[in-house]
């Protein structure tokens, strides 16, 4: 189908203005813009805390790790990938630096260093086999996020280790003019990324390759490279913020990464993100990261018990998915 099909498909006569207005780029985000202003408001009229500095630098400390995660996440789905071992990457990560620095009295940035590279190492080999091998990625991820979680507990024994180190702490726990370090690098990062993808060819074969893997192939697109590559970025990204997470609670703890899996890929689906691949924003997933973690700080000051905050998070992705397919029809993919 052609752009100017496609057009005609969306706005035609047919189509109701909802649906019309589903099928134009900037609806995802528009959507997004409003709902997170509608969350601000309820939650400034249900807690007098809410709207204060501190909460919302609170707000940004916490949606860091969440959102570095969901930052490389979105292109890789964009490409028509799927990592879901990032969590758990993140875990092994803090449990490697704890072992290097306190048990073998490797340098704590040099500790670092090589955890950023065994989350691409383990990246590398996710990318392997769902690029060279054609495995499905969900298994293939899946799979390995039951090895890197399984190996975080044997090495730990299931404990907490302390991770106590002055200048490697300021990494999760750091100010810059008086703004928590940690989502000033999270903005950095999805910066970095929308320039990658809006202005660099790599970013052009990025939603190429995701529209249409076949067609990318056959024009001589490297499409295994692009997505190879994409999968070493979620695996770093995931060390990283697996770093950040250790740095901020000033200890190594095995599983405390893994319940925010669920919420890395409903603010990608969220944001906007088609689980079918060639089409995705990293500011509409950074939006949804906000609402995400707006949302549950909300629930909190509010004293909702948590269990009712993972039906919520639940209920936000089965929406997230359905609005994805709404979209796609919308547009008549």
């Amino acid at each position: 189908m052609t752009s100017a099909d496609r057009t005609s498909t969306v706005t035609g006569p047919g189509r109701g203005p909802f649906l019309r207005f589903l099928g134009r780029p900037e609806s995802g985000v528009v959507l997004l813009f409003a709902f997170y202003i509608l969350l601000l408001v309820v939650f400034s009229l249900l807690s007098p805390f809410f709207m204060t500095t501190r909460n919302m630098m609170s707000i940004g400390s916490n949606i860091a790790f969440i959102g570095l995660m969901a930052a490389a996440g979105t292109p890789l789905i964009i490409a028509g990938g799927l990592d879901l071992s990032v969590a758990a990457i993140a875990g092994l990560v803090g449990v490697f630096i704890a072992m290097l620095n306190a048990d073998m009295g490797v340098n704590i940035w040099v500790a670092a260093m090589l955890a950023v590279l065994l989350g691409g190492a383990i990246g590398a080999v996710n990318g392997l086999f769902c690029t060279r091998l054609r495995l499905n990625p969900l298994i293939v991820t899946l799979g390995m996020m039951s090895i890197v979680s399984g190996a975080a507990l044997i090495l730990t024994g299931g404990l907490t280790k302390p991770l106590m180190v002055p200048g490697f702490n300021w990494i999760g726990q750091g100010r810059i003019f008086g703004v928590p370090f940690p989502p000033i690098l999270m903005i950095i990062v999805f910066i970095a990324l929308s320039i990658v993808l809006r202005r660099t060819r790599f970013g052009r074969f990025v939603y190429a390759v995701g529209g249409n893997p076949e067609a990318s192939r056959l024009i001589g697109l490297p499409v295994e490279r692009v997505q190879m590559a994409l999968y070493i970025l979620s695996g770093v990204s995931g060390a990283v913020a697996g770093l950040m997470l250790a740095a901020m609670l000033g200890a190594a703890a095995p599983a405390a990464a893994a319940p925010h899996l669920l919420t890395v890929i409903a603010a990608i689906i969220l944001g906007g993100t088609s689980l079918y691949g060639g089409r995705g924003s990293v500011w509409g997933t950074l939006l949804a990261v906000l609402i995400l973690g707006t949302l549950n700080n909300g629930l909190t000051l509010n004293d909702v018990s948590s269990f009712w905050q993972d039906v919520t998070k639940g209920v936000v992705l089965m929406l997230a998915v359905s609005l994805d397919q709404i979209r796609t029809r919308a547009l008549g993919e």
